[in-house]
């Protein structure tokens, strides 16, 4: 391998970025691991390292995977990204349930510190954030049908009160439920003039 493509190679395992994740495998020769370029464990030396094509080249000359970043695992994912696709999922399939951190956490086996702390690395945002993402998405397309009540809509975005959720609506869009349900509509009439 050339000294550039090295160091770019390199550069990434420092910053831990995943851009060469699945391409390359990071074998340490004094710990006789190799993991991915992403791999959260302590940055090895440059002079420690010898990079692989496949996990298989890796595991016979002797190094066994890492337990942290699981380079086995198929996929281009490392885990803390799927980790963050888990929480997603599990977001968007119960986001009219009662969701808190410790219940996603409970869900997946893990600490609250720790799911907050790496979801928060891989997405910039919190699960709470992103929970709040997908009501208010929602949120918005239901009050668009006007046969819908507020109450109603915010049973669906689960939340229990229609008082709550319209405080929490007003907190994210600076509207209330009803003065964004009537901008929506006052759009939709000049656009049909």
């Amino acid at each position: 391998m050339d000294t550039e493509l090295f160091d770019k190679v390199y550069e990434s395992i420092v910053n831990r970025q995943p851009t060469y994740d699945g391409i390359y495998y990071t074998g340490v020769k004094t710990t006789k691991i190799v993991c991915r370029p992403s791999c959260r464990a302590r940055t090895p030396k440059r002079e420690n390292i010898t990079l692989y094509p496949n996990l298989k080249s890796a595991i016979r000359d002797g190094f066994r995977p890492c337990k942290r970043c699981k380079p086995e695992t198929p996929g281009t994912l490392n885990p803390d990204a799927m980790l963050a696709a888990q929480v997603d999922a599990i977001i968007s399939a119960n986001y009219t349930s009662a969701l808190t951190l410790s219940s996603l956490a409970d869900q997946l086996a893990i600490s609250p510190y720790h799911l907050q702390r790496t979801y928060k690395r891989v997405t910039d945002r919190t699960p709470i954030e992103r929970l709040h993402q997908v009501r208010l998405k929602e949120a918005k397309f239901l009050l668009a049908d006007r046969k819908l009540t507020i109450s109603g809509i915010a049973l669906s975005v689960g939340y229990k009160h229609a008082s709550h959720f319209a405080v929490w609506f007003r907190e994210q869009t600076g509207l209330s439920p009803t003065a964004y349900r009537a901008a929506i509509q006052s759009n939709a009439e000049s656009r049909t003039d």
